[in-house]
């Protein structure tokens, strides 16, 4: 799978948010409880099959069922939860892990060597496979990551939730074209009036 993919508040531009795990992206395929309802992408069965098809090869995205967005959206409101408290460091609640552990429990998507001549396995991916790899995916993520790298962004008016998968761990937006810039931006006209003010007191 894939990372990444765009947001579209109402009132702003829409921008390009990589959460850093594709199942932390799945979550943010609704608004993470921020109130945010343009977030909301999984309004339909197809939407979920779209979804999962831009990232997963094989899945066709007119076999999603009511079952599999139903089943989606309960598995996509436990990884919010699971890493919202990663984040601001509180306990995971236990029915969220137990959601989260037993989508991970059913047949994921088998990895596949490139080159040979037939086609292994099924030809297809089903919807459940997809998000049982997602569900491994959040378990890779929230029981394996090193302290601090599942974060909040910096800016006190975003505070977006994403993994830091840099070698350095030292992510602090949640964009660099979004959050980052409009910090660079305000550091910019801060250093500048320090200086006409500066100016002012030695003139």
């Amino acid at each position: 799978m894939s990372t990444g993919q765009w947001m579209h508040p109402a009132d702003a531009v829409p921008w390009f948010f990589d959460a850093g795990a594709e199942s932390l992206d799945f979550a943010y395929t609704g608004d993470m409880g921020r109130g945010v309802p343009e977030w909301e992408r999984l309004h339909h069965p197809h939407d979920l099959g779209a979804w999962l098809a831009e990232r997963v090869e094989r899945v066709d995205a007119a076999e999603a069922t009511d079952r599999d967005l139903v089943d989606a959206v309960g598995l996509r409101s436990a990884l919010a939860r699971l890493y919202v408290a990663r984040a601001d460091s509180e306990p995971a609640a236990p029915d969220d892990v137990d959601t989260v552990n037993l989508f991970a429990a059913m047949p994921d998507i088998p990895p596949a060597l490139d080159g040979g001549q037939r086609q292994a396995g099924a030809g297809r991916i089903r919807i459940s496979q997809a998000l049982s790899t997602l569900a491994r995916d959040a378990i890779t993520v929230l029981g394996g990551a090193e302290e601090g790298r599942v974060r909040r962004c910096s800016a006190d008016d975003c505070r977006m939730v994403y993994h830091d998968e840099s070698r350095t761990n030292n992510r602090r937006w949640c964009s660099m074209e979004h959050c980052g810039n409009r910090a660079k931006v305000r550091a910019h006209r801060e250093r500048a009036a320090m200086r006409r003010h500066q100016e002012r007191l030695e003139s």
